[in-house]
């Protein structure tokens, strides 16, 4: 039922559905006592509090936009795009080095993978929706030519470091919380956040280069600017010390356009079976 409905709404106009999405994105922050909370809060904690309406509304914004990502034919996908910062990539690629690319929940980041894909092959991690229903939805929206799925889970880390020693670009959401075992507690904009150590990882085995990415959706629907920007961090030091760089790399991103953030995601959560981190503790 899911993929009719995406479909019809991917015919509407890309400023049409951000309009639609800046209404939803206020309705359900209204509607949402514990969504208004997670959202301000966030906000505050990042001192983006005076960003707040805006957030609000680029919040459903990244909702109403995706039949138009996921379901209009590429070529049309595409041509509401442009890039900065392709040459850095480029140069990877020529010296056939692997990439690490990490977007995190920033901007329209479905669409980032998309385009690097018309461009070289890419393989990204992807864990399955938790409602069945949205599975064929995404996985098709995903898994086109050039984009290959690998599964969060020991068989999909072994796919992608395959990937990287091959010289091929992977990509990873830094952003996301690791489940038990699969992370370490590093600062994200001051506060301790349970955080995933795969990418240094696998950057480091596959002697690969690191590239943060997003997309900044333009106003009035007028597309978006993929940003190709250098890793600036190290990846020098324990396990712990990489995390931490790779979130301080996150939190430069995010202040380019920090409405655009999701902000309403719970990323200060302690997953199951993991210990909270000690009051006021650093990283």
């Amino acid at each position: 039922m899911l993929v009719p409905i995406f479909r019809l709404f991917s015919i509407l106009p890309l400023p049409i559905l951000h309009a639609l999405g800046s209404v939803l994105g206020w309705l359900v922050y209204l509607s949402s006592a514990s969504y208004r909370r997670r959202m301000r809060d966030n906000l505050r904690q990042a001192g983006y509090g005076q960003h707040l309406h805006a957030a609000i509304a680029e919040a459903g914004k990244s909702i109403v936009e995706l039949p138009f990502i996921w379901c209009a034919q590429p070529e049309r996908v595409s041509r509401h795009a442009s890039d900065e910062g392709w040459s850095l990539v480029q140069t990877e690629l020529d010296a056939g080095r692997g990439i690490v690319f990490l977007t995190p929940h920033l901007g329209c980041f479905e669409i980032v993978a998309q385009e690097i894909a018309l461009r070289t092959e890419l393989m990204v991690m992807y864990r399955p929706p938790k409602k069945a229903a949205l599975k064929p939805l995404i996985e098709g929206a995903r898994a086109r030519d050039n984009l290959l799925l690998a599964p969060a889970n020991m068989s999909g880390v072994r796919m992608l470091a395959k990937t990287l020693k091959k010289g091929k670009p992977i990509g990873l959401l830094p952003d996301q919380v690791p489940q038990e075992g699969e992370g370490v507690w590093a600062t994200f904009f001051g506060r301790q956040a349970y955080t995933m150590t795969l990418p240094a990882k696998l950057a480091q085995m596959g002697d690969a280069t690191i590239i943060v990415t997003y997309a900044e959706r333009l106003p009035g629907g007028r597309g978006y600017v993929i940003r190709f920007v250098p890793f600036e961090g190290t990846l020098a030091g324990s396990a712990a010390e990489q995390a931490q760089s790779i979130n301080h790399a996150m939190e430069r991103l995010i202040a380019r356009c920090p409405a655009q953030y999701f902000w309403s995601y719970n990323r200060y959560k302690v997953p199951a079976g993991i210990d909270a981190p000690a009051e006021g503790a650093q990283a």
